[in-house]
């Protein structure tokens, strides 16, 4: 069943993403070549602290980080670890989790390190292309696969592939609820209704679809070996039109 959310709930659902984006405009000005992965961590731990948060990842089914950071050929679930540490030319995907007051936001997104090359800016940048793709579709009266369709098609246009493992979620008093988003056209007719929740999160590699799932049992990544973005939003459906929940408010 899916769970539409009161006014009250979007109101704090809005208050988890804008501190979900203080992370995220934490992350961006501390990311340099020589951070380890631990590093990111602990400090988008104090970011959530600071704002009387808590770190939704934290502890989910066992995963020992408040954030997921996965680099280049690893797609999402990036474990944390001090050894672990971006260089020059890596794209990192850090994905946050924040529950306030008992309602989640959850936003995921992909950083160059220094200066990267072609390849991957078009990654990155048809990544975020799809996600804003998907977002424009989550309108009262639509349907998921209407989601689904425009990342797909953003996807095709720039011949990348999609992560079919893996999709977006309905979000709000849990991090995962219903219903599946999938980042491709699946025939799902699901009417999107006021009050609807999801995270939208398109991920495409740079080459083929298959991925792989580490010895850690939760490490993602590319089958081919080839770099992944990953760009995340949760967003509302409002009779106004798609609303951003994990941004900064003014």
């Amino acid at each position: 069943m899916i769970h539409r959310k009161s006014r009250e709930e979007i109101k704090l659902m809005r208050h988890a993403g804008h501190i979900v984006a203080l992370v995220h405009q934490k992350m961006k000005e501390v990311l340099e070549p020589g951070i380890s992965t631990k590093e990111l961590d602990n400090i988008a731990h104090q970011v959530i602290k600071e704002n009387r948060a808590i770190p939704t990842f934290l502890g989910y089914n066992g995963f020992p980080g408040c954030i997921c950071t996965s680099i280049n050929e690893q797609v999402v679930h990036g474990i944390p670890h001090e050894d672990v540490k971006v260089k020059e030319g890596d794209i990192i995907a850090i994905d946050v989790g924040a529950t306030y007051h008992g309602l989640v936001g959850d936003s995921a997104w992909s950083y160059a390190v220094g200066k990267i090359d072609e390849d991957k800016q078009r990654l990155m940048k048809a990544t975020e292309e799809a996600l804003y793709a998907g977002i424009d579709k989550m309108r009262v009266g639509n349907v998921l696969d209407d989601i689904s369709g425009a990342v797909e098609d953003v996807a095709n246009s720039y011949k990348f592939g999609i992560v079919r493992q893996y999709g977006g979620h309905g979000v709000g008093h849990q991090m995962h609820e219903e219903p599946f988003l999938f980042n491709y056209r699946v025939g799902d007719n699901t009417l999107i209704k006021q009050g609807y929740a999801i995270a939208i999160e398109p991920m495409l590699n740079l080459g083929k679809d298959e991925v792989v799932v580490a010895d850690d049992e939760w490490t993602v990544s590319t089958a081919d070996g080839t770099p992944s973005a990953h760009f995340e939003h949760t967003v509302i459906a409002t009779d106004e039109g798609p609303l951003i929940t994990t941004k900064l408010m003014e």
